[in-house]
């Protein structure tokens, strides 16, 4: 049978135009980076990589032209594993983008491989302020938090309210000494007197040793610049040695809801915290979480803000490789990011400084007592909302290189 000339140069054509709209898609690859098994892994792991897939499917790469790819890895809080898991990615599985790393220490490893790699890092887990500080990169944006706003959020509120004298209780790595350090600046700068601290290994089990030498401190004020596990364990351990019955009081300088929801709100409760992120303050965040503990198989859980900025992170992120119609160049990509204002239904209207910080406000809130809460996951009320432009540390006094004068 013949197939008439017209027929075969229209189904040429339409195959031409099917293969041309194919070969114009771009391939982006982002991998989610964090801690999947261990002490971290509740506030972040596998609930991150549900968060970077829903910003994906909002995105919908397909009316952009686009493909788009999100794996997955467990860097263990060893920065060694961190950095050989990004070296791989880059180098061989030809991801574009590395996204969330909890652990400051890791955090600074993946952020060397990046910067040496021309790819491009978006931390929402990390917390160490010398991220967007000595140690910034043209090629990583800090998004979510940073030991510098905890400090100047929970600190400064405790110090206002009596708490003058501390005693540090510190994870003994990257975030822990930031944290610490940031802390105690605003604690002697509001007239408050740190009176010493100890140096607890990551994923302790066992505080009694450290709690011991914080009671016999007498400061009123026993600072956790821990996070996760580790502060779970503090404070439940601490309140078997009577620290709230001898007078004394835990900051817990990054709590997680994931952290309240371990503990309870019998034994959480009173406990300030501040925050850039909480499920339940508008209907945006609400139905996010709804959405997400679908996609993470995490029912009756609830999303730190670890997740929510890495849903804001990748949006922002895919927006930038559209405008540029590229993924390839990360310090391009990164420069397209800062240049966009950012815009997501989680964190509203913000912008990156120049030295990768991502600016948007920051919430106290205090932990409830167990009548207040009306329903699950209503943990917290709002004592304040600091602005944007007060939540982070001032650009002129970061000692960023990337920050001229």
């Amino acid at each position: 049978m013949l197939v008439p000339t017209r027929l075969v140069f229209a189904l040429a054509a339409l195959l031409c135009g099917t293969a041309a709209a194919s070969a114009q898609d771009l391939a982006v690859k982002i991998g989610v980076l964090n801690d999947m098994s261990g002490l971290y892994a509740d506030i972040g792991g596998e609930g991150s990589v549900a968060a970077a897939k829903l910003a994906v499917e909002d995105f919908n790469p397909a009316a952009h032209h686009m493909k788009v790819e999100v794996i997955s890895g467990d860097h263990r809080n060893k920065p060694d594993i961190g950095a050989n898991i990004a070296r791989q990615w880059f180098d061989v599985d030809h991801v574009d983008v590395i996204v969330d790393v909890p652990t400051s220490s890791v955090a600074l490893a993946v952020n060397e491989v990046t910067r040496e790699k021309n790819k491009v890092f978006l931390g929402s887990g990390p917390a160490s302020s010398d991220l967007t500080g000595p140690k910034c990169s043209p090629n990583s944006i800090q998004w979510t938090y940073d030991t510098w706003m905890l400090a100047n959020g929970t600190g400064k509120a405790v110090v206002k309210t009596g708490g003058d004298t501390w005693f540090f209780l510190t994870a003994d790595y990257a975030f822990g000494h930031a944290l610490e350090r940031d802390t105690s600046a605003v604690i002697v700068k509001n007239g408050g007197k740190v009176l010493g601290h100890v140096l607890a290994p990551l994923g302790t089990s066992d505080f009694s040793s450290f709690l011991l030498q914080a009671q016999a401190s007498k400061a009123k004020i026993i600072g956790l610049a821990n996070a996760g596990g580790d502060t779970v364990n503090a404070i439940k351990q601490g309140a078997e040695f009577g620290i709230a019955a001898g007078g004394q009081h835990f900051a817990g300088l990054l709590v997680f809801i994931n952290d309240v929801e371990a503990l309870g709100l019998k034994t959480a409760q009173g406990l300030v915290l501040t925050e850039t992120w909480y499920w339940d303050m508008t209907d945006a965040n609400r139905a996010f979480t709804k959405r997400w503990q679908i996609a993470s198989s995490r029912p009756g859980k609830f999303p730190s803000m670890l997740p929510a900025g890495v849903y804001s992170s990748v949006i922002h992120y895919l927006k930038a490789v559209d405008a540029l119609r590229s993924a390839s160049d990360g310090k391009a990509v990164v420069a397209k990011m800062k240049e966009m204002p950012t815009d997501d239904p989680l964190f509203g209207k913000g912008y990156i400084r120049a030295d990768g910080r991502k600016i948007h406000p920051a919430y106290l809130f205090e932990v409830k007592k167990p009548e207040e809460s009306k329903y699950p996951g209503d943990d917290y009320k709002l004592r304040a909302t600091i602005p944007a432009d007060e939540a982070f540390r001032p650009l002129n006094e970061g000692h960023c290189p990337l920050v001229s004068g």
